[in-house]
């Protein structure tokens, strides 16, 4: 078990040491700085410049923009766009050390491989937590300057279902990584797994047990429109799934010819 600790510890700072030194923590941290940012501010302008634009001679009778539109705009762009940034960040995250063979004198001299998975997990999940972070604090700070009150129903337990969907998709990456073979295998594989998972979800009956749920009621969290508890066993599936992706990953690993 120690042996197993100092390995997991030394590949995870090996792990922040790559991050750092390919500027994916610079990256990551502005686009998401950006996504906070902006988000209320979309939604203040947006019916301004809308107004101002040239309709033809119709007259545009927009309401005025409040702080539910402001989070509107932010789970909006967060589970659209974001979700697409951690795709590509995090895409690669095994692929090309297992096409460069970069793993290979790691695991030879006696790197666990359960370690080198769990630490890639671990350092991508911070890697996503901290942007995460980053943007909803941006985003509430903003929101609460351009709205004044920017208290909404739900407004934390909906944070957590985004972030929770994001630490699901990373474990899907490193599972499809490990599943799927050339650089962008675990890529594709995982934006196919969540198309179907998206697919899924038409049906009513499969949304509490699709991970794609929590990012899919945001702004009926926060209009009311559905509690917190109607997404526990949501949250909990999920959880699971991110078990099973781990576990599975690892013993597909464990097999895997390097």
């Amino acid at each position: 078990m120690v042996i197993f600790m100092r390995g997991f510890l030394a590949f995870t700072k090996k792990e922040f040491l790559e991050q750092l030194r390919t500027y994916k923590w610079l990256i990551f941290l502005a686009v998401f700085f950006l996504f906070g940012l902006m988000s209320p501010l979309l939604a203040k302008l947006t019916p301004d410049i809308l107004s101002s634009m040239d309709m033809g001679g119709i007259q545009l009778n927009l309401p005025e923009p409040t702080v539910m539109d402001a989070y509107s705009q932010y789970f909006k762009n967060m589970t659209q766009m974001g979700v697409v940034v951690v795709l590509l960040v995090f895409g690669s995250i095994l692929s090309n050390e297992l096409i460069k063979g970069t793993l290979v004198n790691i695991l030879a001299k006696g790197m666990s491989r359960t370690a080198v998975l769990l630490s890639k997990y671990t350092a991508a999940v911070i890697l996503w937590s901290a942007g995460f972070l980053l943007s909803a604090a941006t985003n509430y700070g903003y929101t609460v300057y351009l709205f004044k009150n920017a208290s909404v129903p739900n407004l934390m337990f909906s944070m957590f279902c985004l972030w929770l969907f994001g630490c699901f998709i990373i474990a899907l990456i490193l599972l499809s990584s490990v599943a799927a073979a050339g650089s962008f295998g675990g890529l594709i594989l995982s934006a196919v797994t969540l198309i179907i998972l998206l697919m899924v979800n038409i049906f009513p009956k499969a949304e509490k047990f699709n991970p794609v749920t929590l990012v899919s009621k945001n702004t009926a969290l926060l209009n009311g429109t559905n509690k917190a508890g109607d997404l526990y066993l949501t949250v909990a599936m999920t959880t699971t799934l991110i078990a099973v992706c781990i576990i599975t990953a690892v013993l597909l690993f464990k097999k895997k010819q390097i």
